[in-house]
């Protein structure tokens, strides 16, 4: 899906005016037309355009002085210069003062229209960059829905009836469900699946720069604001904005969201221009928005905004036939990561996890199999395993038979836990000399802590 612009033209000839709208409109461009350098300005006090069409040479005025004032007002904004008599050195000297390109009159119509996808891709790249830079830590991988219950396959079926159009979806659900799962793949699905799809934490962004995290700032707008920034609207331009736990904003920017929902429009912080934002909105909230709406913590017509779909994913206890598939598929992501072959789970481990609660739902499965298939020492998983994986499963009967090795193993760490490390007092308890215990832990990869006492 290809950016549509916001298109300054200016020049005092009427036709290149003309001729350019026609073009660039019948293209799915919005362009506004300005007769003067000193008129092209004034609108740019009040628009934030994606691109200039500047003449070099108007009556009266200098072209390189009204580009240098542009940049001034926006330094992000790309600048095209034409001119009918331009030479070399006046091209290489807008260049230097920040014009992207330079075109000669006359130009035809594919001419201009190349060099709009030029621009659309410098300042796609431009954008991507950020969004790279940002994502660089977080794991992106494709949206596998890993399931077997009749819940979770009417989940997709409304995922896959959902996506495709332009609605607003709140994905509900407790922590660890996997809302973020199902937004990403509403995006995957979507006609929006070649843009951006930017995440926003909102329960871990820091209040005082939330706002500008979502809309971007321009240079001096507060202290630290060293430069212009593009904000999340901005990055997820043609894609999708996934807000997860949106419960946790303030109403203040409860309401400058409903107003970017509404009018499709955003304003970076410390500027007054006005910025298109077309993004598709997802949310997602582990808590009743609508008790936090009696309440009067959240915003009733946001609410309304973001709720035209609403998908509730239940917890992993409601829905147990899911847990051995998803621990299949999280024995086979972490073995391949470590290098080790695990084969599966013993009988009585595999009901012991099944049997389990899950109060962290998906998210805590995931966490306890990675530590598992860490402290693996066999192709099969037992209760021998789960018993020293020092999870909330560690305390679970072992049914599995023990060799000797086990039994000195859980015998030593129950010895060391119950001295609270101090190997000291640990090798009294068991009849051993302290450097017989520390090769005895080295053996049996007891984990150690590091605040133990020696």
């Amino acid at each position: 899906m290809e950016a549509n612009y916001n298109i300054l033209v200016i020049d005092n000839d009427s036709f290149i005016q003309d001729a350019c709208r026609q073009t660039l409109t019948k293209h799915g461009h919005n362009v506004v037309q300005a007769k003067s350098g000193h008129e092209g300005l004034a609108l740019l006090n009040n628009w934030s355009f994606d691109l200039i069409l500047l003449e070099m040479n108007m009556p009266g005025e200098d072209g390189l002085l009204v580009l240098a004032k542009i940049k001034d007002l926006e330094p992000e904004t790309i600048v095209v210069m034409i001119s009918e008599n331009g030479s070399i050195e006046t091209a290489v000297q807008a260049v230097k003062l920040g014009a992207f390109d330079f075109m000669a009159k006359p130009f035809t119509r594919d001419e201009l229209l190349k060099r709009i996808g030029q621009v659309q891709r410098n300042r796609r790249l431009n954008i991507e960059k950020l969004y790279l830079k940002q994502s660089r830590n977080q794991k992106i991988e494709s949206a596998q829905i890993i399931s077997n219950s009749p819940a979770i396959e009417k989940i997709k079926e409304m995922i896959a009836m959902v996506a495709p159009t332009e609605t607003t979806v709140l994905l509900q659900g407790e922590s660890g469900t996997g809302k973020g799962l199902a937004a990403r793949r509403i995006h995957e699905m979507s006609q929006r699946k070649a843009g951006p799809f930017v995440s926003v934490d909102c329960g871990s962004l820091v209040s005082s720069i939330f706002e500008s995290e979502l809309f971007g700032h321009i240079k001096g707008s507060f202290t630290g604001a060293d430069k212009t920034q593009y904000g999340k609207f901005e990055m997820a331009q043609k894609g999708t904005l996934f807000f997860d736990e949106i419960s946790n904003i303030s109403l203040e920017i409860q309401a400058k969201l409903l107003k970017a929902v509404e009018e499709k429009t955003i304003s970076k912080v410390g500027d007054h221009k006005v910025v298109n934002a077309d993004v598709r909105l997802i949310s997602a909230t582990n808590q009743d928005l609508q008790k936090a709406v009696a309440r009067g913590l959240f915003r009733k017509d946001l609410f309304f905004r973001l709720n035209v779909v609403s998908i509730h994913i239940p917890p992993l206890r409601e829905r147990k036939e899911d847990i051995p598939l998803l621990l299949q598929h999280f024995l086979n992501r972490f073995g391949s990561r470590e290098g080790k072959v695990i084969e599966g789970l013993s009988p009585n481990a595999m009901k012991a996890l099944t049997e389990y609660h899950w109060p962290g739902n998906v998210r805590e499965l995931e966490n306890t199999v990675e530590r598992l298939v860490v402290f693996a020492r066999d192709k099969i998983i037992t209760t021998q395993d789960l018993a020293y994986s020092n999870t909330v499963l560690s305390s679970l009967p072992v049914k599995d038979p023990l060799c000797l090795e086990e039994m000195e193993r859980l015998h030593i760490m129950k010895v060391v836990e119950l001295t609270e490390g101090n190997k000291t007092r640990a090798a009294r308890l068991l009849g051993i000399d302290r450097k017989t215990l520390r090769m005895k832990i080295k053996k049996h990869q007891i984990p150690e802590n590091s605040n133990q006492n020696c």
